[in-house]
């Protein structure tokens, strides 16, 4: 996994495909966030991931606070 900025999208297929390797759920929810930010669960963990370009330091954080980072 590269620490590289990538769109919201594009972080959501990856989490999306690790789940599945590692046969956890996986769960978007969208009407959840606040404003256009999503509310995505990996297993028993969640966090809220904002919408456009993500910074590399983001895309850290998110997979930290999911437990995949």
């Amino acid at each position: 996994m590269k620490d590289i900025g990538m769109k919201r999208e594009a972080l959501l297929r990856e989490l999306r495909d690790i789940a599945r390797r590692l046969e956890m759920t996986f769960e978007v929810v969208e009407n959840r966030g606040k404003g256009s930010h999503y509310r995505v669960r990996l297993g028993d963990r969640f966090t809220t991931v904002k919408s456009g370009e993500l910074t590399p330091g983001y895309v850290r954080l998110i997979r930290k606070q999911l437990g995949v980072g």
